[in-house]
C-alpha cells in the first residue's frame, strides 16, 4: 500500500490527472489476463470433471466398496451396501434431486466454456406433462446435460412450474456414488417404469427428457453432421399416448461438434464389434477425441469449445389413449418428425448452419 501511495504522489508531482488514469489503467490490465486464465482452467476443470466422473466414477467406486471391504473400514462398506439395497429403487421412483447440486457455481463454468444457450420458443403449461425427445446424441450429450440436469441456463425460470428429468441409462443406477450424483441433478433411468412413474404418479408439470437417438446414434455423430435417428424410434410416442404427455421437439446446435470420431463404415470389422460391445454393455464405444488439457492443438479427452444451442420446440398436444394403435403411433410419430424438421430448418442458420444445410433422419 505505501509503494502504491508513494507512485500515486510521485505522479501527482509530476502534474496531470491523466497520467494517474493511465497508470490504474495500465496495472488493471497487468492483473487482467491471469483472472482471464484463471476462468478458463475452471473451465476446463468443470468440463473435465463431469467427464471423468461420467467416464469412471461407477467403476471406481465400486472398486473402491469391495476393496475396503478387505479392511479395517468394511463396516462402513457394509452399511453403504445395506443402504444400497434398501434404496435400490429410489431411480425408478422418480429419484432424489438437489436443487443445491442444481445450482452449483461450477456448472456455471461448465456452461461458459462452450458456452451453452438454451432457447424457448413456446411456452409450457405446469397443467401438462411433457416428454422432451433431445437431438442429437453427440458424445456424452453435453447440451442435454447442462440445460436439463442443472440450474446453469436457467430452466426453471424459463419454463415456471415445469420440472425436468433427463433420462439416461439404467446401468449407471447401479454403481454406487455415481447413482447418487446422477440423481442430484434430477436425472433418471431411460427406462419405462421410471419414465412412467413421473407421467402417471409425480402430479403435472414434469418433463422427461430422452435422448432418442442412443447410442446408436453416437456412432454418428461427428463436425458437420447433421444426422438423427428416429425413422424406427417409435417407443416415446407410444409412451406419451398412453400418458397423454405433450410431445416436444429439442435440438441441440453444435452438440456434434465436441469431438471428432472415426466414424467406421456399415459392414466393417469395427464396426460390427462396436455394434455388438452395444447390446453386451449398453452403450456404444466410440473411437474419438478432443483437444489436450495443455495444448489446444494436441489430442485428448477435453471437448472443442464450440458453442452449443439448445432449442426447445412447439409442444406437440397428444391425447390419452391408453392403448393406441400403430396407425395412431405413427401419425404422431409422423407428426414429430415434421415439427423438429421445422424446428431445424428455422434456426439452422442463426446458430452456424448454412442455408442448404439439411437434417437427416434415419
Amino acid at each position: 500500500m505505501r509503494g502504491f501511495a508513494f507512485m500515486v504522489w510521485g505522479l501527482k508531482r509530476a502534474g496531470t490527472g491523466s497520467s494517474i488514469l493511465s497508470a490504474l489503467q495500465d496495472l488493471s490490465v497487468a492483473f487482467w489476463p491471469c483472472r482471464y486464465k484463471m476462468e478458463k482452467h475452471l473451465q476446463v476443470i468443470s468440463v473435465l470433471q463431469w467427464v471423468i466422473s461420467f467416464l469412471a466414477m461407477g467403476a471406481a467406486c465400486t472398486v473402491l466398496l469391495i476393496y475396503m471391504f478387505c479392511t479395517d473400514c468394511w463396516l462402513i462398506s457394509a452399511i453403504y451396501t445395506a443402504w444400497l439395497i434398501v434404496d435400490w429403487n429410489t431411480p425408478k421412483r422418480g429419484g432424489r434431486r438437489s436443487s443445491w447440486v442444481r445450482n452449483w457455481t461450477v456448472w456455471t463454468y461448465f456452461r461458459d466454456y462452450f458456452p451453452i444457450r438454451l432457447i424457448k420458443t413456446h411456452n409450457l403449461l405446469p397443467s401438462r406433462n411433457y416428454i422432451f425427445g433431445y437431438h442429437p446424441h453427440g458424445i456424452f450429450c453435453f447440451g442435454a446435460f447442462c440445460n436439463f440436469g442443472t440450474e446453469a441456463t436457467g430452466f426453471t425460470k424459463k419454463f415456471p412450474g415445469i420440472k425436468p428429468s433427463l433420462a439416461t441409462l439404467a446401468g449407471n443406477f447401479r454403481m454406487p456414488v455415481l447413482r447418487d450424483y446422477l440423481m442430484s441433478g434430477g436425472i433418471c433411468p431411460v427406462n419405462k417404469n421410471s419414465i412412467d412413474y413421473l407421467l402417471s404418479c409425480n402430479g403435472t408439470g414434469n418433463a422427461v427428457v430422452i435422448v432418442v437417438g442412443g447410442a446408436s446414434e453416437s456412432l454418428q455423430c461427428a463436425p458437420g453432421l447433421n444426422t438423427v435417428t428416429l425413422k424406427n424410434r417409435k417407443g416415446f410416442v407410444r409412451l406419451a399416448l398412453q400418458r397423454g404427455s405433450d410431445l416436444v421437439p429439442v435440438y441441440s446446435f453444435g452438440e456434434n461438434d465436441a469431438y471428432k470420431q472415426v466414424i467406421f463404415e456399415e459392414g466393417t470389422y469395427w464396426r460390427t464389434i462396436q455394434k455388438r460391445l452395444q447390446k453386451i454393455i449398453g452403450f456404444a464405444p466410440c473411437l474419438f477425441h478432443g483437444c489436450g488439457l495443455f495444448f489446444g492443438n494436441s489430442w485428448g479427452i477435453v471437448p472443442y469449445g464450440n458453442p452449443i444451442t439448445t432449442v426447445v420446440g412447439e409442444p406437440i398436444t397428444v391425447p390419452k389413449i391408453e392403448d393406441p394403435t400403430e396407425e395412431m403411433v405413427d401419425l404422431y410419430h409422423a407428426m414429430y418428425i415434421r415439427s423438429l424438421q421445422d424446428l431445424f430448418d428455422r434456426y439452422k442458420t442463426r446458430f452456424g448452419l448454412k442455408e442448404s444445410d439439411v437434417l437427416y433422419i434415419q
